[in-house]
């Protein structure tokens, strides 16, 4: 009875992932495709990791796919963010539709970007 269940599961991540390669092929530029790659791909492959451990209904699987989720959530977000902060402060250009650039300017009002 698990094994439809988990099929389903695996069948939601894959379609988060499609959705992290259409984010990545049709952001305007570097930060929104960054972010869109990067949550709907750690969803996707925790799902994938859920439907798997349900599919396979055993505890040494079970736990490999826990051990993977935890790596996933707690690497993912401080890459993204560092690649992320990295390709700004190097000058990357924003979309021209951005309105608010929080990080334009830093505490005495000078700009960082050099």
């Amino acid at each position: 009875m698990n094994e439809p269940i988990g099929l389903f599961i695996m069948g939601a991540g894959a379609l988060l992932m499609v959705f992290a390669g259409i984010g990545l092929l049709r952001m305007p530029d570097f930060l929104l495709r960054l972010a869109a790659t990067s949550k709907s791909s750690s969803l996707g492959i925790a799902l994938i990791a859920v439907g798997t451990a349900l599919f396979f209904w055993d505890d040494g699987v079970t736990l490999r796919m826990a051990a993977i989720v935890l790596f996933v959530f707690l690497t993912a977000p401080v890459a993204s963010h560092m690649i992320g902060r990295a390709g700004y402060r190097s000058g990357t250009p924003l979309w021209h539709g951005t309105t608010i650039d929080e990080m334009g300017r830093d505490e005495t009002g000078k700009g960082i970007r050099g």
